[in-house]
């Protein structure tokens, strides 16, 4: 069995991060999140992927390299510009053949992971294989019509009156029969070949679609507010650990992780949270639901809620809370009155203001 990774796609809703940055590789608890996708297929035996890349191509591969560090051997496959799931299956015909696959979307995070849905798959060998959760505005997803019986009915891509709250979650499991299903479909309103579509051209052509409702945390993190939230969820899972050099005059509080090369000065770190390697903490608070990355400078200032990454400066700011730095960042308290604000902002930015 193969393994579909998307990792294309522009990440607009993560601007300005994504001007600069693929959106899978935006870090939780500092590790990317496609990380994450390509781990929980190795824990489920499956180690050969194919990774559909964009313009962040570069990018995904000097951050993936060729699987080895993960136990896998990746195969880059490339897609000229994002025309929809079912365009990225289109694509990947060679380096599918005539396998089994796993499609997972790179960005997004199935904590209690995938290994029981593969191997029930690989057991029942449907066609098919989808996995669902209820969701409380089913307009932003793929919505799944199920029978009284649990068989799959409808789908639907996004529909302005949902007829079920159960959305499709970001993984799904094919046989072969799934390409000439994506051959099949036209190209929707959207101007894509939605997955969505060849999905249904399954169920309406008698194939055997299996649905999975996924009861534990999932998470699409396509924009900020969601990047905070899993962020969040995993450092719950943190295990603490002092690695780094903490002085007499801070204190840990919960599950706080000190990376090599770290060092924390009179400060106070209440977790769960993360501080990375070769990065200073001094005279600052750093509040639960945090990570802060490698070779950051954070001095006289508080910080809960929020991501930096890495190299960033914050230095005498006040507090700041629910934000994701970029890397190289400079946050700094002018030293000048009157008091103003002065800001150098890249597009599509989004600044809250107390005065």
């Amino acid at each position: 069995m193969k393994a579909l990774i998307l990792a294309g796609g522009t990440g607009s809703r993560m601007r300005p991060i994504t001007h600069t940055a693929a959106k899978q590789l935006v870090p939780v608890a500092n590790k990317p999140i496609l990380f994450y996708a390509i781990e929980a297929l190795v824990a489920a035996g499956i180690t050969e992927l194919g990774v559909v890349v964009g313009d962040t191509e570069r990018e995904i591969r000097a951050a993936v390299g060729d699987g080895s560090r993960f136990g896998a051997r990746v195969t880059y496959i490339a897609q000229d510009r994002p025309r929809g799931l079912a365009h990225a299956v289109l694509v990947s015909r060679d380096f599918l053949a005539d396998d089994d696959f796993v499609m997972y979307l790179g960005d997004n995070i199935l904590v209690s992971g995938i290994t029981d849905v593969v191997a029930r798959f690989r057991r029942e060998r449907p066609a098919a294989g989808i996995l669902l959760t209820k969701v409380a505005d089913p307009r932003q997803f793929g919505v799944v019509e199920l029978s009284p019986d649990g068989q799959v009915v409808r789908l639907t891509e996004k529909p302005e009156h949902p007829r079920s709250d159960l959305a499709l979650v970001g993984v799904y499991l094919f046989s072969p029969a799934v390409h000439e299903a994506v051959r099949s479909v036209p190209v929707s309103a959207r101007g894509e070949l939605e997955i969505t579509d060849a999905v249904q051209w399954l169920v309406d052509h008698g194939h055997t679609v299996r649905p999975t409702v996924v009861t534990g945390y999932w998470k699409d993190t396509g924009n900020v507010a969601d990047t905070l939230e899993v962020n969040r969820t995993i450092l719950e899972t943190l295990a603490p650990e002092v690695l780094g050099s903490v002085d007499s005059s801070s204190e840990l509080v919960g599950r706080v992780r000190i990376e090599r090369g770290a060092s924390v000065v009179r400060s106070r770190i209440v977790g769960p949270a993360v501080i990375g390697a070769n990065t200073v903490v001094a005279d600052s608070y750093i509040g639960p639901s945090t990570s802060v990355a490698d070779d950051c400078r954070i001095t006289g200032s508080e910080l809960e809620f929020s991501i930096v990454l890495n190299r960033s400066v914050i230095d005498g700011v006040g507090r700041i809370e629910a934000s994701l730095i970029g890397r190289d960042a400079r946050v700094r308290r002018a030293g000048k009155v009157p008091r103003a604000h002065r800001l150098v902002l890249g597009d599509h930015s989004n600044v809250q203001i107390a005065s």
